[in-house]
């Protein structure tokens, strides 16, 4: 069931939250470029052709680099009424409904909308979000990666201990300064809030990390993971990605592994209440020097 149509600042104009999935093999990645193909432009211009507008301007939650996942990424667009309450035709399905599945006749089969929802006028689908989730999928059999899940599993010649990984990545669940693992940005700042990096066994031959926090540096899980790694085969002591995060700079021995094996799982909002205030002051915090999202 749809809420109540939201007017998203004024001049009858509507906004949705899109949730979608995408396999981002042949993507390169989120961000529209000119002469490529990435998820931001082919959903907008499917958006437009559904829509009969011109190719709507999107924002999301987290810009996914080339080959990266997503299952549960966000989005959202500003609408007309008028074009909203279009959607369904003649159908008996609800706007959001019907923008679903008409997209599914319209996207191409690696990204799929599956969810369209009017939210309060306060969303927004990057500065409301209280954490990002991902997950990073390693197999380390002998025999190498199910081709099945050759697309989304990085395969390491090496067995992995994952309780030395789990130890070592205890040391960096907090607040840091994640320059260590980041590539540098012009005015970026590179602390955040780790929430969560833990390994588990899935599938038996398959090596999971789950990595949330409140947003992310360019490459630093893949940092992260590549630090990890060579923790877990044995090359490094369990203390030294803690020691590399000490050290504040980007450090040219750890290994940023390939894209293909990051997943962008889920994305956390605060009550509709809340969403507005919450986007607010991520976007004072990212204007900021010190800490931010």
């Amino acid at each position: 069931m749809q809420p109540a149509a939201t007017d998203a600042g004024g001049g009858g104009l509507l906004r949705v939250r899109l949730d979608l999935a995408y396999d981002g093999t042949d993507f390169f990645g989120w961000a529209g470029q000119p002469g490529r193909r990435t998820v931001q432009a082919t959903l907008e211009h499917a958006l437009g052709v559904v829509l009969r507008i011109e190719p709507p301007r999107l924002t999301v939650a987290g810009r996914t680099d080339a080959g990266v996942h997503a299952r549960g990424q966000v989005c959202h667009v500003d609408v007309t009424h008028e074009a909203w309450e279009a959607v369904p035709g003649r159908s008996s399905r609800s706007p959001g409904d019907a923008l679903v599945h008409r997209l599914a006749g319209v996207l191409p089969a690696d990204l799929r909308v599956r969810g369209a929802t009017v939210v309060p006028a306060g969303f927004d689908a990057r500065f409301s979000a209280l954490w990002r989730r991902y997950t990073y999928r390693v197999g380390d059999s002998a025999y190498g990666v199910d081709p099945l899940l050759r697309r989304s599993v990085l395969w390491h010649a090496r067995p992995l201990d994952l309780g030395d990984m789990n130890a070592a990545a205890s040391a960096l669940i907090g607040e840091h300064d994640f320059a260590a693992f980041c590539r540098p940005r012009d005015d970026a700042t590179t602390f955040r809030t780790l929430r969560a990096l833990r390994w588990e066994r899935a599938e038996g031959d398959l090596a999971v990390a789950t990595v949330e926090a409140d947003a992310f540096c360019h490459n630093q899980i893949r940092a992260m993971v590549g630090a990890l790694l060579a923790v877990g085969d044995g090359r490094r002591p369990v203390r030294w990605p803690a020691q590399v995060l000490a050290a504040r700079r980007r450090d040219p021995s750890v290994t940023v592994v390939p894209p293909h094996g990051l997943i962008l799982e889920s994305v956390g909002y605060p009550p509709d209440a809340d969403l507005a205030s919450r986007a607010e002051a991520a976007r004072q915090r990212r204007a900021a020097p010190g800490p931010g999202v």
